[in-house]
């Protein structure tokens, strides 16, 4: 019978413990900006709860930074040129900010094997990844992974919606 107790009296702690999201922007992980202190920053949530605050220069449309995603030729890795002052903005402001940590994800359009776009998904965000290392970002704020084909950005099947799909995603710590 003790068995039985001891997992319903912490279900029901943790129950009680449990809020409802005030909005249902925090409900969806929506950015919820806020001011304090004379500097702007946004609240990143998820189900909810506060996940972190990211400074307004990660999510001010006219800042650089706001731009997260890098995009590559078809059976690509390689960091367009278009693509470097991006990056290099990215690595800056990680050099500056050492608190702050990047996750990269690596993604395909749906042509090739699973285990093919896995792989290439990898060297995209491992591209990044390096680039980022190289101008000045610490390795212990990096993090590379994969999702393939997985997390398109465009449903649809032709050239538009692959070149859409062939990408590297920065998260920032708070949104992830």
């Amino acid at each position: 019978m003790k068995q039985l107790l001891i997992p319903a009296a912490l279900a029901l702690v943790m129950a009680a413990c449990s809020s409802t999201p005030e909005s249902s922007d925090a409900a969806a992980g929506a950015p919820v900006e806020s001011r304090g202190g004379g500097s702007s920053v946004t609240t990143v949530t998820t189900g909810g709860v506060e996940t972190g605050r990211l400074p307004a220069v990660l999510t001010d449309p006219k800042s650089i930074l706001s731009r997260r995603s890098v995009y590559f030729d078809y059976d690509s890795y390689e960091v367009k040129a278009e693509y470097k002052d991006l990056v290099t903005a990215h690595a800056k402001f990680l050099t500056e900010n050492r608190q702050f940590k990047v996750l990269i994800q690596g993604n395909t359009d749906e042509r090739g094997s699973r285990e093919y776009n896995l792989a290439l998904g990898q060297k995209r965000a491992d591209a990044i990844r390096k680039m980022l290392a190289l101008l000045g970002a610490r390795e212990e704020q990096l993090e590379s992974v994969s999702l393939g084909e997985e997390k398109p950005k465009n449903e649809g099947h032709g050239e538009a919606a692959w070149a859409e799909n062939r990408r590297g995603d920065m998260l920032y710590n708070g949104e992830f």
